[in-house]
Parts: structure tokens; sequence; C-alpha cells
């Protein structure tokens, strides 16, 4: 007997209908930036649109990103893996490398109906040559891929000032552009994530994944001079003590991210350095306030989940470091708040979490299926109750030294002249490792030491305290590796060409 075919129209209204009920996922990242944002306690930072984005959701005041360098803790974020998993511990390298099956954060949510679509930089871009194209990213994540490139990019290498000849992604530089916004590459990003959110109010019944990544603040710090230089007087920023005033107790692998060319700075560059960078903040507050307005103009915002974060913190000068790289909370931590429709307005989380937890935290809020071997933890409960509690800790990790082929445990992170240094912070502490502390440790109070200048590690009366964290943080870095103890990037002996810069 044959189907009657109004029974197959209500099959696939009803269809319809739960997919309408689905909520869209807005996913915003910015690049290299630290916590100088109002909403984060800065009183310089004029970020008015991220500022009324924390109001409306929940801010995390203790995020942090799992690798302090853009490949790795881009992976890691998206996969919802640590990069001991991923295997990803260098620029330029993609995880379908080495995980290839794996299911990255948007193809989940692509996998159930979604439309996956990016703008701009979501996995590893060379800044600036790479910008305009698709860089280092995963075609599979996405169904639509947009790649603008503006004047930073087409037509200002010359006028930028650096302090390497010749280079501006990896080094110190900038420029005040003589062009306004729409001219700039991340107001272009801005305008092709406007349009891609009008075909999607159009089409309501389909939900949607956008993902959008602004270059900015990553150097070179190009933004439009008019305003956004104009906002910060150049002999009020901020300088910091020089890398020779760090207590003798600090381990030289900690500052193991100082560059020589940082030899060049005086006072008058350093606060022409930091005037750029925070010029390219309020620039990037900008255009992430064109993408949410445009959300809430076409009547979408009630059913969108926004996420705003960075890939990793940023240095401009404590510790007499710049950029990243480094296991001090600059560099570590990042800005992370969650729009969730009904839960947690105007409200901050405290507890530490890590980029590790969205992936979990946006299957859950939308009902879409992950993988099963998630690292993360959800902070569904956190969006309801800024008081719940998660795992009580955040992991960070980088690699110093040599060429070499780490070895596959958690605790012993050297190989050659490779070594890992593993970070945990807890509500009060942070707490260090460089080589299960053969090259090191630290342990910073942040109740009195916010800025991680005295270091306690070795002071008798918190050997306690020391030998606690120092359990702690080498179970969490053996949960960092699969549960077989092996990643494919292992197995296949690709963690050393994994490692070279």
């Amino acid at each position: 007997m044959k189907t009657p075919s109004f029974i197959f129209a209500l099959i696939a209204l009803s269809g319809i209908v739960a997919a309408a009920e689905k909520p869209n996922v807005l996913f915003l990242i910015s690049d290299d930036l630290n916590n100088y944002l109002g909403c984060y306690g800065d009183p310089r930072a004029k970020t008015p649109n991220i500022d009324e984005l924390a109001s409306r959701g929940v801010m995390f005041e203790r995020a942090y990103c799992t690798f302090p360098l853009c490949g790795p803790s881009r992976n890691s974020m998206l996969t919802g893996l640590y990069p001991n998993s991923t295997g990803i511990l260098s620029n330029a390298q993609i995880f379908r490398q080495t995980i290839p099956e794996h299911h990255s954060l948007s193809q989940a949510f692509r996998l159930e109906g979604y439309l996956a679509a990016r703008v701009g930089k979501l996995y590893h871009y060379n800044v600036p040559k790479s910008v305009g194209t698709d860089g280092h990213d995963d075609p599979g994540s996405w169904e639509i891929e947009l790649n603008p490139a503006g004047v930073d990019r087409l037509e200002e290498e010359k006028d930028i000032f650096t302090l390497t000849p010749g280079q501006f992604g990896g080094t110190l530089s900038w420029y005040a552009s003589p062009k306004s916004d729409e001219h700039h590459t991340d107001a272009m990003l801005a305008s092709d994530a406007e349009w891609i959110l009008e075909r999607c109010a159009k089409q309501k019944e389909r939900p949607f994944f956008l993902a959008v990544g602004f270059f900015r603040p990553h150097t070179p710090y190009v933004a439009p001079k008019d305003p956004y230089f104009g906002w910060y007087q150049e002999k009020e920023m901020p300088l910091f003590p020089t890398l020779d005033k760090n207590p003798a107790e600090v381990p030289a692998a900690a500052l193991g991210s100082y560059k020589k060319e940082q030899d060049k700075l005086t006072d008058e560059l350093r606060q022409q350095c930091v005037q750029a960078y925070y010029a390219s903040i309020s620039f990037l507050d900008a255009q992430v306030g064109r993408v949410v307005d445009a959300l809430d103009r076409l009547g979408l915002s009630e059913n969108t989940i926004i996420v705003f974060t960075s890939d990793h913190g940023y240095h401009m000068g404590e510790h007499g470091l710049w950029q990243k790289q480094s296991l001090f909370e600059g560099s570590a931590r990042v800005p992370l708040l969650i729009v969730a429709p009904g839960k947690g307005k105007g409200t901050v989380v405290k507890e530490p979490v890590s980029h590790l937890d969205l992936y979990p935290t946006l299957t859950e809020l939308a009902g879409v299926n992950g993988p099963d071997n998630l690292q993360g933890q959800s902070l569904v409960p956190m969006l309801k109750d800024p008081a719940a509690k998660g795992r009580g800790w955040a992991l960070t990790q980088v690699v110093r030294g040599g060429v070499g082929k780490p070895k596959a445990s958690a605790a012993k992170g050297a190989g050659g002249n490779r070594f890992f240094g593993y970070s945990l912070r807890t509500p009060r502490y942070r707490y260090t490792e460089w080589d299960e502390g053969a090259q090191g440790s630290e342990l910073y109070d942040h109740e009195t030491d916010p800025g991680e200048l005295v270091n306690l590690a070795g002071k008798p009366e918190h050997a306690e305290t020391v030998a606690e964290l120092s359990k702690t943080l080498r179970e969490a870095a053996k949960g960092t590796f699969p549960a077989d103890g092996e990643t494919p990037a292992i197995k296949e002996g690709l963690w050393a060409p994994l490692l070279l810069p």
C-alpha cells in the first residue's frame, strides 16, 4: 500500500520545524588578543561593542588556550583535543595530516544539516602573506569560505614600520593607515559576514554555524589612523620592566620566547607599538559590533549562540617579553565571552576554563553530536550558574629547545634537545614545570601577585603547595594524550617535522 502524499508532507514539515528549533552559532575569533578590553578591566581600552556583548552573556574571567601559538591553539580548539593528541605543536600544519578522520567543531554541525561558513582566519594563516587566501584551512569544515583582502595586505606593506626590515607577521611592526575602515581586511570580513547573515535570515529553517576570524590585532598592527590611533596618546602608553629586571629565580625557559629584535626597542618605540596595538583592538571592536548589529537587525539573535575569543594571549612588554609563546598569564590567558539565549546574562565566571571546553559546550547547547574522544568539559552548568564548579584548573603547554622528537609520555617531554613546559592555572595559583622540573619550576600566587613577579616555587613554606600542584599538573599532562598513548603523528614518526620552526 502506498503511503499518502500528505504523510510525506507532514514528515518533511516536522523536519523543518525541528531544524528551525536548532540554535545558530556565531563564532567570532580575534588574533593575538590579550585581555586588553574594557570588559576585562582595562580602563584604557575603548571596546564598547565587545563590552556590550559581555553584558549580554557570560564573561569567563579565567579562560586559557592550550598552546600559546596560532597553529597548535586553533587546531586544538577546533578539534576539542590537546596538542599532544592532535600532534600539532607548530604552525603550518593541520589536523588532517595527523588525525584525518576526526570531526572538527564546525564539521560536527555541518554533518547535522547546519550551514557551516567561514569568513577569514579560523585555522592558521601566515599573516599578512596568507591574507586573502585559504591559508592552512580545513575545507571539510565548511560549506562556504570567503577570503577578502584589504589595503593592509595589498597596498600598504611598503609603509609599515618594522623592527626587522622585510618582515611583518612574526616581528613587531605597525602602521597608522590613512584609509578608512571599509578599505581594510577586517572590515571586509564584517561585510561578508553581514552578507551571509542576510542569506540566513531569508532561510531561517536551516540553522547556521558562522565563523568569523578577524586578523587584528595580529602584527603588523595596522588600523585606520582616524579615529583609532587618535584615541590613544603615544606618550600615555604604559612601559613595563625590561628583561633584566626579572628576578633570578625565574627559569631561563620561562623567558625563552624573547626575541633578539627586541633589543632595538627604545621607550619611544615601545609606546608607539602599544599605541598601535590598542588602536588595532578598537578597530577590531568596531567590526565585531557590525556583525552583532547585523545579527540583531535581521532578527537572528534570539536563537543564536555567540562566542567571542582569541587564539591565545599576547605580551606587550610584561616580563620584558613581546608577543606569545610564554607560559605567563599574559600569553596563556584569552578573552572568552559566550552569549547563549536564556542563560547567564551579564554574569562572570571565575572558574578556570579552557579553549577545549568550547566544543562540548556548543554541541550540548545545540543538541549536536560530537566525537566521543573530546578532552574538554561542557561549560553549560557555568552558563546557568556562574558559581558552578568544573575541573578546577586549565592546562597550557609550550615546546622549548632545539630539534628533537618528544617522547609520547606526558611526564617526559624531553627528546633530543626539545622539552615541554606545562603550566597549570587554578583559581589561586599558576604552577609551571619545565622538562619535569629539570629546567626549573614556577609558582605564582595570584591573590597577592597578579603580575607573576615573585616565584615562590623554591620557598620552603610553599613546598606542600608545590607538591600538590605538581601531582595535579602531571596527572593533567598525562590526560593530554589519547587513551592509547599515541597519536597517528607519533605512530608515523611525524613529530620531528611538526616541531621544526
